[in-house]
């Protein structure tokens, strides 16, 4: 589904290729819509797209991955291509992601952060069931080098 969605979306897209190019322009895009930083730490990316008019935004990576975020204690799992729809502080119809419930592996389809408190960052399943945690538990994680705290770029403040 993935696929025919980022060919539909092509069209007068930002795309960008390579590793480096695609997780800067990743980075940038969180940035931009008032994410953490941290929140799709993709490894191998070898292509990202942006179409502004919709706000599709796709991300594909070598092979798929699972990251544990530390500070919550939570395995997410990226699949070879991940997709939404992003604005403020939002990412929707989300494809490929998933995280680990108990035994199972949960779809996840929204994430956001609530205008009122930017400290907490909301995540639903398909079946509108949903945790909340904190934005620092999604910050960038990296040599500490041009590191932007979550909270920060949480409030827009991050440049």
């Amino acid at each position: 589904m993935g696929s025919q969605a980022i060919e539909a979306h092509r069209e007068g897209a930002e795309v960008y290729h390579g590793a480096a190019l695609c997780a800067e322009k990743a980075v940038e895009l969180l940035g931009e819509i008032h994410m953490p930083l941290g929140l799709l730490p993709l490894a191998e990316m070898e292509e990202v797209g942006y179409n502004r008019a919709t706000g599709f935004v796709w991300l594909r990576q070598k092979k798929a991955i699972t990251h544990t975020f530390k500070q919550i204690s939570r395995q997410v799992s990226y699949a070879a291509e991940v997709t939404a729809f992003v604005e403020d502080r939002r990412m929707k119809r989300v494809t490929g992601a998933k995280t680990k419930e108990l035994l199972i592996w949960v779809s996840l389809s929204d994430m956001f952060i609530d205008k009122d408190d930017a400290s907490k960052i909301t995540f639903k399943t398909p079946t509108g069931l949903g945790r909340t945690y904190p934005v620092d538990a999604f910050a960038k994680e990296d040599d500490g080098k041009g590191k932007v705290p979550a909270a920060a770029a949480a409030n827009g403040k991050a440049k």
